[in-house]
Order: structure tokens, then sequence, then C-alpha cells
């Protein structure tokens, strides 16, 4: 217990919290899926985007993502990827029944595909790697003994933070549900704002660098 106090400082969990409420992909992804399916498939949308920092994380404790920081075609690779799946996303949220088509019945989708969907926006994202990379060594100790444990360690904090805001953020989306189901023009403004954010992210990240 000691040992784990000893490598999480206040200054992490502060750090990480910050990271984690700032609006992203996963956080819209969450709201959406809250506004439209509901607070159970919002849960799942906040485990699958958290599940989706895990192979990033891993990448950067094994020292691979060194790898992945040094090629620039993998990083434009995994850019382009994850800008035409937020376009995809952008277009499902306009299509008459896509992703987040609202309705008035709650028509239910498998938790597989939602969870699904959250994985693969965390997935594409070619800054993960890059921010655990640069962001988990500065919390671990120098005079440490198992530094690879500590990262370990950052890291499935760091997750737990994403998957309790982001349940907070789709359970209070799912509260907001009923005054939004049945109003056609609200709804309408919504899928626009959703597809705007999901397009707004794609550009930024289609003209990002690694540095």
């Amino acid at each position: 217990m000691f040992g784990v106090a000893y490598a999480i400082s206040i200054e992490f969990l502060v750090t990480s919290l910050i990271v984690v409420i700032s609006p992203g992909s996963g956080a819209i992804y969450t709201i959406a899926t809250g506004l439209t399916r509901g607070g159970k498939a919002s849960l799942f949308a906040a485990v699958g985007c958290t599940l989706g920092i895990i192979p990033h994380m891993v990448l950067a404790i094994a020292g691979l993502a060194l790898v992945f920081v040094t090629s620039p075609y993998l990083f434009t690779i995994l850019k382009f990827l994850g800008v035409s799946y937020l376009l995809y996303m952008a277009w499902s949220s306009l299509k008459e029944k896509g992703t987040f088509h609202f309705e008035q019945e709650n028509k239910e989708h498998s938790a597989f595909e939602i969870i699904n969907y959250a994985v693969f926006i965390n997935l594409f994202n070619p800054k993960l790697p890059l921010f655990f990379l640069a962001f988990l060594p500065q919390f671990v100790r120098t005079d440490t003994t198992t530094p690879t444990w500590d990262m370990l360690l950052l890291g499935a904090s760091f997750m737990l933070i994403t998957l309790v805001v982001f349940m907070f953020y789709g359970t209070f989306a799912a509260m907001m549900r009923q005054h939004v189901v049945g109003k056609p023009v609200v709804l309408k403004w919504l899928r626009r704002s959703f597809a705007l954010g999901f397009i707004g992210l794609g550009m930024k990240l289609l003209f990002s660098s690694k540095s």
C-alpha cells in the first residue's frame, strides 16, 4: 500500500484529471452515446474509451513508442487512420440511422458494438503514444528500483481516472436525454454539433505534428 502511494503523487493525479476532463473525441462519443442510447450504453462507451488507451500505454512502457516517434511514416499512417475514423464518426452522426441516431424508442445496440467504436477512437489517435512517452516518465522517481512497475501503476491510475470521468460525462448526458428526445429541432442541432466536433478534432489531428 505504501508503495502505491509512493509511486502515485498528487501532482500526477491532478495533471491526469486536467488532461482527461479536456474535451476530446472520447468525451464527445461518450456524451453522444449517453444522449442517444441512455445511461447503460454510455457506461459501455466509457469502458471502450478506457480500453483504447491500453495499447498506447503498453507501447510507451515497453519503449516501443520510441520507434514510433522516430518513424514519420508510422506516425503519418496512424494519423490518417485517425482522421478517417473521426470523419466517419461525423458522417455517422448525421446519417438517418447511424451510430448517433436519436430515437424516442431506445433501440438496443450490443455492448460489443458500442465498446468497439470507442476503442477505435483512441486506438487511431497517434498522439496517445507520444503523450504517454512524455508524460509517464516525468512522474517516475529517479531512485525507484521498479520503474516498469511504477509506470504500469501510473498508467492504470490514468485509465481509472479516465473511466470515472467518462462515466460521469455519460451518466450526466443520459440524465439530460429526456429533455432533448422528442424535440426534432434540438436533435437536429445536436447531431450537427457532434458531427462538427468530430470534424474539428479530425482537422486538428490532420495538421498536427509529433512535436
